[in-house]
């Protein structure tokens, strides 16, 4: 099912720290693009993995974007509070037979099936037929006659991936209680409309999980916009995981041309609201059109 609605697009930082150069460049690509179709830009804080994210990251986070100039135009949601409709959403999988519980710890799984994509382990399936009388520690998504999900991206063309070979049965709800981001991300994204999804580079290999729970809940598919990366002096994405340093924001006005410029945007006023809005025209000019977004054609 495709959207048809109005142009809404969002930012959907985790709060395990504050921005930085990397993410800057997702939060500023997504705006410019809501701005340069006429659209709303919300903003999510995906505090789902409440153990890694540490108190106040998200009022920080909050703070750099105002710097920046970058304000939602609705009230922040905070996933954390939002666990009522994950519980629905699975409750709906596992009625209709789509998603069941695992009991597998990763040491099982990694014996059996050791990692062949990213490092990641591609689950074999184990536990689709029951647990085995052991209790469930997990529950997954059923990817058996999934096939190849096919999406087109904005930016990377046409891109596809055979989801039960390549990625297996996907964690919905984690073995600590938590719930996994494929399950969150898909809900949130549907309950807020979100027509447009304009994120990293690194996160282009979610969009066939997310697209295959899409279609099984019977939710709308957005459009989707991966951006470059930004790498760290190793050559890997610039990440708090790899000791990406919290953005400098003595002036904003370098920050922001730093992050245009990783987009191909090369940007020269010297204030705040004139950068932004040289930066729309810009990004306007250079990305291709996409359909209107008030376009009610039929999916």
């Amino acid at each position: 099912m495709r959207y048809t609605g109005p142009y809404i697009g969002r930012f959907a930082p985790s709060p395990t720290g504050p921005l930085h150069a990397g993410s800057l460049v997702a939060a500023l690509a997504s705006w410019l693009d809501a701005r340069a179709h006429g659209g709303r830009w919300l903003l999510r804080i995906e505090d789902v993995d409440l153990p890694r994210c540490a108190p106040g990251n998200d009022e920080i986070i909050l703070g750099q974007l105002a710097r920046c100039g970058l304000l939602p135009d609705e009230p922040p949601v905070w996933q954390s509070r939002r666990g009522d409709l994950y519980a629905q959403a699975l409750q709906r999988l596992v009625d209709a037979g789509l998603a069941y519980g695992c009991a597998c710890s990763r040491k099982d799984i990694a014996a059996l099936a050791p990692p062949t994509r990213h490092g990641e382990l591609v689950y074999p399936g184990t536990c689709r037929a029951g647990t085995g009388g052991r209790p469930a520690r997990a529950w997954r998504l059923r990817t058996a006659g999934a096939g190849c999900i096919e999406w087109q991206d904005r930016r990377l063309g046409r891109q596809r991936q055979d989801l039960e070979r390549e990625v297996g049965d996907f964690v919905l709800k984690r073995a600590d209680g938590l719930w996994a981001y494929q399950l969150a991300v898909v809900v949130d994204d549907a309950e807020q409309g979100i027509s447009d999804i304009v994120r990293g580079e690194d996160l282009a290999d979610n969009t066939p999980r997310q697209v295959f729970l899409q279609r099984l809940l019977g939710l709308p598919t957005p459009r989707y916009l991966h951006t470059p990366l930004v790498l760290g002096a190793n050559g890997e994405k610039l990440s708090k995981q790899n000791g990406a340093a919290a953005l400098a924001l003595e002036d904003p006005v370098a920050a922001l041309r730093a992050a245009a410029a990783v987009l191909g945007l090369r940007l020269s006023a010297g204030d705040l609201p004139g950068l932004l809005a040289e930066g729309v025209a810009a990004w306007r000019a250079m990305m291709p059109a996409i359909e209107d977004p008030q376009s009610k054609e039929s999916p």
